[in-house]
């Protein structure tokens, strides 16, 4: 098991290529972005279809 944690870290530290801070803080960018314009569809959806079924309730109702 130490022996497992010893190379894992040897491998993180020795081969494993990063992205720049730059890079990182550019795509942190896009992809909270892209979560707010996927909420508002989400949330527009939602609106939506929660008034469509308002309105055919209601129409059932008469």
């Amino acid at each position: 098991m130490i022996n497992y944690i010893k190379e894992s870290y040897n491998e993180l530290r020795n081969h494993v290529t990063w992205t720049t801070w730059s890079e990182a803080q550019r795509l942190t960018v896009i992809v909270a972005v892209f979560s707010v314009i996927l909420a508002l569809v989400v949330f527009g959806v939602d609106t939506v279809f929660s008034k469509a079924i308002g309105q055919y309730f209601q129409w059932i109702k008469s």
